[in-house]
C-alpha cells in the first residue's frame, strides 16, 4: 500500500501546531500523537526529524526546537517559541487574503491550485470580514518593478545594469525584452540578452540600474522563452558536480536546492547537487560551518583551502599597534 502525499501546505499547518500540542503532552505515544492528528506514524516521524532543524534565526544551540524520542514516546524540551498554537488575527488573515487573492491572478504562477486551496480555507476562517476593505502597503521594490513593466510595455531595447550572484559580479548589457513573469516567488524580466547572445531571465531585485533605448526591442526569432514549470533553475550534467556531507543543521539544504542524489545515514547525509558555478559554490559553502563538509570536486577544495589560508594569514600579520604577538597555548 502506497502512502498518501499531504499538500505542503496541510505540513506547514500542522508543522506549526505540533510543537505547542507536543508541549502538552510530554511522553506521549507516536502511534497516539499520529492518530490525534491524522497521519500515519511515519508521516509523524518524518515531521519531528523536520522539526529538529527549524527554529529562531541563529540556528545555533538554543535557537532550534529540541526533543527527546524515547523509543515510541516523545517529549519536547525546547519549543523555540513555538509555545501557542498558529491563530491569525483579523488584519493578518486579510493581508493573506489579499496577497493570496493578487498571486492566483500573476501569470506564471505553477502553483495556482496550492494557493487556491489556501485562499479558500483562510476566506472560510475569516468570515465575513474577507470581503471587507483593506488597505496593502506595496513592498519598496514594487516601484521598480512597475518601472520595468512600463519599460517593456513601451516595445524598446534596455540597457541593463546587472548583478549576478551566481559570479558575485555586475555587468553592463544591452537587451531586447520579451516578457514579465514569476517564479518561485520573484519577479523576473525575460529578455534576449545581446552580450551572451542568448535568451537570460533577469531578476528585478537584481537590477541595479536600466536605460530605456531609442531603439525598438527585436529578439530574433531563435530567442525562445524558457520553460519554467519546473522553476528558473535546471540542474543539468554540464553542470559541475558538488558532493557535500551534511550534518542535522545542514539538512535543509536538500529542501531549498535542487539536489540529485541523498544517501541518508543516522547522523550525516551524503548530497550530491549540481551549480552553476563553483564561485557561487565557494560563497555558499564557506558560510555554512561545521553542519556541512565539501567532499568534491577537487577544484572546489582547492578553492575552500585556499580562501581559508587566505584567511588564517591576515590573523598572521602585524597589527601595527606595536604590541607583541600573542601566542594561545
Amino acid at each position: 500500500m502506497s502512502a498518501v502525499r499531504t499538500p505542503s501546505g496541510d505540513r506547514l499547518g500542522r508543522l506549526l501546531n505540533l510543537v505547542p500540542y507536543l508541549l502538552a503532552r510530554p511522553g506521549i505515544l507516536i502511534s497516539e500523537a499520529a492518530a490525534d492528528l491524522g497521519v500515519t506514524d511515519k508521516q509523524l516521524r518524518e515531521d519531528l526529524e523536520l522539526l529538529w532543524v527549524c527554529g529562531l534565526p541563529g540556528y545555533g544551540p538554543g535557537d532550534l526546537i529540541d526533543m527527546a524520542i524515547d523509543g515510541d514516546h516523545v517529549t519536547i524540551s525546547h519549543d523555540a517559541g513555538m509555545d501557542k498554537p498558529l491563530r491569525l488575527n483579523p488584519d493578518e488573515a486579510l493581508a493573506l487574503v489579499v496577497a493570496l487573492r493578487m498571486l492566483a491572478e500573476t501569470p506564471g504562477i505553477g502553483t495556482r491550485d496550492a494557493i487556491e486551496r489556501a485562499l479558500a480555507k483562510i476566506e472560510s476562517a475569516a468570515g465575513d470580514l474577507a470581503d471587507a476593505p483593506v488597505a496593502v502597503r506595496l513592498p519598496a521594490n514594487q516601484k521598480k518593478l512597475a518601472a520595468v513593466r512600463a519599460a517593456v510595455d513601451s516595445g524598446h531595447a534596455l540597457r541593463l545594469t546587472y548583478y549576478t550572484a551566481a559570479r558575485d559580479e555586475t555587468t553592463d548589457r544591452v537587451i531586447d525584452p520579451m516578457r514579465m513573469l514569476m517564479v518561485g516567488g520573484f519577479n523576473y524580466l525575460e529578455a534576449w540578452c545581446r552580450r551572451a547572445e542568448a535568451t537570460r531571465l533577469f531578476r528585478i531585485d537584481r537590477i541595479d540600474g536600466f536605460t530605456e533605448l531609442d531603439e525598438p526591442s527585436a529578439p530574433p526569432v531563435g530567442a525562445v522563452p524558457h520553460d519554467v514549470t519546473a522553476g528558473v533553475f535546471r540542474p543539468g550534467p554540464e553542470l559541475p558536480l558538488v558532493t557535500l556531507r551534511v550534518g542535522r543543521g545542514g539538512r535543509w539544504i536538500t529542501e531549498y536546492y535542487p539536489v540529485e542524489e541523498v544517501v541518508k545515514d543516522t547522523t550525516e547525509w551524503l548530497v550530491t547537487m549540481r551549480v552553476t558555478d563553483l564561485g557561487w559554490a565557494q560563497r555558499f559553502l564557506t558560510g555554512q560551518g561545521r553542519d556541512v563538509t565539501v567532499i568534491g570536486p577537487p577544484e572546489l577544495l582547492d578553492r575552500i583551502r585556499a580562501q581559508a589560508a587566505t584567511a588564517l594569514d591576515q590573523y598572521a600579520a602585524p597589527t601595527g599597534l606595536g604590541a607583541d604577538p600573542v601566542t594561545a597555548g
